[in-house]
């Protein structure tokens, strides 16, 4: 426990069970923090000191509000690194593969963000689903429209959030009303860029949709932007789908794999972020993690969509940085809770047992670190953005019944993870204000 004097300013104390990490439970011991009755002081919105309620409370300024959650658990914000908030109005459509449901409903959906309106009124619903599933910060896709980045860092910034957005580059491969050029294309990234990179909360991702729907031109232009702006961030999709990756090999031959494909365009860095990396080979990991790349596992859509089972053993291997992703609309909820579900099983069927601990880990600071945020979001270590949420273990019947029964910390983050959904969220705190509270 770290421990600092109070200073002038406002602050806030939340009492709880308090849970946060300091590094992968898959590697360390002591990898966590874990007060069964903490307190949690939050000042001027960020974190100002987390521990002991019977350490720290004699610490706090006369007259500091003090919220009792007593019976619930305070965690860190989730973090879902990646998400297509166009694809909201879409999720739950059936398909016998990504490809055919990419052409049957992504694109026509995706089309319709050319009006600014309907962009702004999804981007509002999606923003208000991740906070009541109690996720903080995602990766998001945007369309091949300037005007639904917009739409979307608006609606953010409105809501005083951490979250990392781009404009899709897809010049090829796609419907014609969804094209872009190379050349436009990264002209308008650049200036979403300087319009909105840093601003606030905001970070930008530039965003080439995957290999196959852009020209090598495009690709380069996007590697030449990733280089003239090292600290925005990158995120695509990678070796989802065997008929994908045969795909990629028709159409890149002189590429070694997939993920060669973009190594060969500079695009493999820190704050790149590849969605699925399900058929990657040992080649591929161990490049990712000589360049700080980070996998974004979504085991929801890959079972959806039967795309294949994500290896953790292999990817532990190599030591790629790993996060947990809902990839709505191809992902059928935005609980994280629910994919934590969802990843736990996948793991067993490759073989690859998933402790809860290290579910929670991966969904808050596993997801910080992947994108290279680890002290600004995912823990409750001083100085950080005070994004939190409280779960309630009792939310229903059924979880109350079985987390009544658990014996240690172990079992009780299990059955929260394996029964839990958006009811157990009981409040989020953005930079430690309420920006949703459950309806009892």
């Amino acid at each position: 426990m770290t421990q600092a004097q109070p200073s002038n300013g406002a602050f806030q104390a939340y009492r709880a069970s308090l849970l946060h990490f300091n590094d992968d439970p898959a590697f360390h011991q002591n990898a966590y923090s874990w007060h069964e009755d903490g307190l949690l002081v939050v000042k001027d919105g960020h974190v100002h000191v987390a521990g002991d309620y019977a350490q720290l409370i004699d610490f706090l300024p006369p007259g500091t509000p003090l919220h009792d959650h007593r019976g619930k658990l305070i965690v860190p914000g989730f973090i879902d690194t990646h998400v297509h908030y166009p694809q909201t109005d879409m999720i739950a459509s059936p398909a016998p593969g990504l490809l055919p449901w990419l052409d049957k409903y992504t694109f026509p959906t995706e089309r319709k963000f050319a009006d600014p309106a309907h962009a702004a009124q999804v981007a509002s619903f999606f923003l208000d689903e991740l906070l009541r599933c109690g996720t903080t910060t995602a990766m998001v896709y945007c369309t091949v429209h300037p005007q639904s980045v917009d739409a979307f860092f608006g609606a953010s910034e409105a809501r005083n959030l951490r979250m990392v957005a781009g404009k899709v580059l897809m010049d090829r491969n796609c419907p014609e009303f969804l094209q872009d050029t190379p050349e436009g294309g990264a002209r308008d990234s650049e200036a979403l860029i300087q319009k909105w990179h840093k601003r606030g909360r905001q970070l930008y991702a530039i965003t080439p949709r995957f290999a196959p729907t852009s020209s090598e031109a495009q690709l380069e232009l996007a590697g030449a932007l990733a280089k003239a702006y090292p600290d925005t961030y990158l995120q695509t999709h990678v070796a989802e789908n065997t008929d994908e990756v045969a795909w990629v090999k028709s159409l890149f031959p002189q590429a070694r794999s997939y993920m060669d494909v973009y190594d060969r365009y500079g695009m493999l860095r820190p704050r790149s972020m590849y969605a699925h990396c399900i058929w990657l080979d040992n080649a591929d990991r161990q490049r990712m993690a000589e360049t700080g790349s980070a996998i974004s596992i979504c085991p929801t859509s890959n079972l959806f969509l039967g795309s294949g089972l994500f290896d953790f053993e292999r990817a532990d291997a190599a030591r790629v940085p790993l996060s947990l992703a809902t990839d709505v609309g191809g992902g059928t909820s935005f609980s994280m809770l629910q994919t934590m579900n969802e990843a736990y099983k996948v793991a067993r069927m490759g073989g690859s047992y998933l402790p809860a601990l290290r579910m929670f880990y991966l969904a808050t600071l596993g997801g910080a670190r992947a994108m290279q945020l680890d002290g600004t979001i995912g823990s409750f270590v001083p100085g950080a953005e005070a994004d939190f949420i409280v779960l309630d273990p009792q939310a229903t019947a059924l979880l109350a019944r079985r987390t009544a029964r658990t014996d240690n910390l172990e079992e009780l983050l299990f059955a929260i993870a394996m029964l839990g959904d958006d009811r157990t969220v009981a409040a989020t705190y953005a930079a430690g204000r309420p920006v949703h509270r459950r309806a009892n």
